[in-house]
């Protein structure tokens, strides 16, 4: 149950980063602080914050105009949330705690741990993405090509992908350890 838990906050945290536009921040503080923006870029939309409080968020125009890393981190959250409503109802099937299968074990042990490896493979899916653009926005902050108003810096997405990833792998890990021939 504690590797079931672990891996439904792991999706629950997937949910919330592919979401939430927090993927990269700029902040833009001009000479006057009544100018003082922070743009924020995720994989929907992007959004600016004023420094009087109002937000403004738009979504990306075409699909085709956005950079690879951005089409490729959508493609692989959505694939790793597949994964995840498949492995929770594997897990759901395959736990003890249930009565599907309670007449043949055999059946149910080995529905369990492919519960538990198809969550350790929607965590690697939910990590390649989040890796990916942070190497991209650690490597757009150094380039001597950026300006100063939109070097950006990692968002609270990366973050929670990091360890909704690993969530993922650890609950994963648990469901499937749990299971003796």
């Amino acid at each position: 149950l504690v590797g079931f838990c672990l891996a439904v906050i792991g999706f629950m945290g997937t949910i919330l980063i592919c979401a939430l536009p927090m993927w990269k921040v700029t902040a833009f503080v001009a000479a006057n602080i009544v100018t003082a923006q922070v743009f924020w870029e995720g994989l929907w939309m992007n959004c600016v914050l004023q420094s009087t409080g109002h937000l403004q968020c738009k979504t990306y125009d075409s699909i085709l105009a956005l950079p690879q890393d951005l089409q490729g981190s959508r493609a692989l959250v959505c694939v790793s949330l597949g994964a995840s409503v498949v492995a929770i109802g594997l897990s759901v099937v395959g736990v003890r705690c249930t009565n599907f299968f309670h007449y043949d074990r055999l059946t149910k042990t080995n529905i369990g741990v492919s519960g538990g490896v198809v969550f350790i493979i929607a965590g690697v899916l939910c990590i390649i993405p989040v890796s990916w653009s942070a190497h991209t926005i650690i490597t757009g902050f150094y380039s001597p090509l950026a300006t100063d108003a939109r070097r950006g810096e990692l968002g609270a997405s990366i973050y929670i992908g990091w360890v909704s990833g690993a969530l993922l792998v650890i609950g994963g890990g648990l469901l499937t350890g749990s299971y003796r021939c």
